[in-house]
């Protein structure tokens, strides 16, 4: 089994894409509130500052701050991805190498991470963390979706509650 490098960048700030193992899947925002908590918990337990969220029905991105002596973000995704887990049953589909790891097949093994490098490039994911529902065609406006820090953004002035505009055409459908 390949065994793959995760940047170690003590106090780094990353973004990070997870995803469900099935993603036709809307798991995420039927349990949200479970999802929250599993969050909380472990950010209470092993803190890290959320930058930027969003929760779409089967994937979350988000970024990251870590602590200044503190590069470990495998630990916290495996004990979020894992009290969420423990709480939903295991997927039908769940492979024989997944239930002999005692694996629920809720999630991907796997997420993306990426060391954020600069302003700019924080910027940027902070951007598309907020887009990404109006991307997936979940609402045409992104203060319409309430699963995101968005409305945080808002609140503290950070953006104003129009961003990124109404991808609606005349018609009231979806632009393509």
């Amino acid at each position: 089994m390949p065994h793959y490098r995760r940047a170690k960048i003590e106090g780094g700030t990353f973004f990070f894409t997870v995803n469900l193992a099935d993603r036709s899947s809307d798991l995420l925002i039927r349990h949200v509130d479970v999802l929250r908590n599993s969050y909380r918990l472990v950010a209470q337990r092993y803190p890290f500052k959320t930058i930027a969220i969003c929760i779409l029905p089967d994937h979350l991105h988000a970024v990251w701050s870590l602590p200044d002596n503190d590069a470990d973000f495998p630990l916290r995704w495996n004990l979020i991805k894992s009290g969420f887990s423990r709480r939903m049953q295991p997927s039908a589909s769940r492979s024989s190498s997944k239930i002999a790891r005692r694996e629920k097949g809720i999630w991907q093994r796997r997420y993306w991470e990426h060391a954020i490098r600069n302003e700019a490039d924080l910027a940027r994911h902070i951007d598309y963390i907020h887009f990404n529902p109006v991307k997936h065609g979940h609402v045409s406006r992104v203060a319409d979706w309430p699963h995101s820090s968005f409305s945080r953004y808002v609140e503290q002035g950070l953006l104003p509650m129009d961003w990124g505009g109404d991808v609606r055409t005349i018609d009231g459908s979806f632009g393509e």
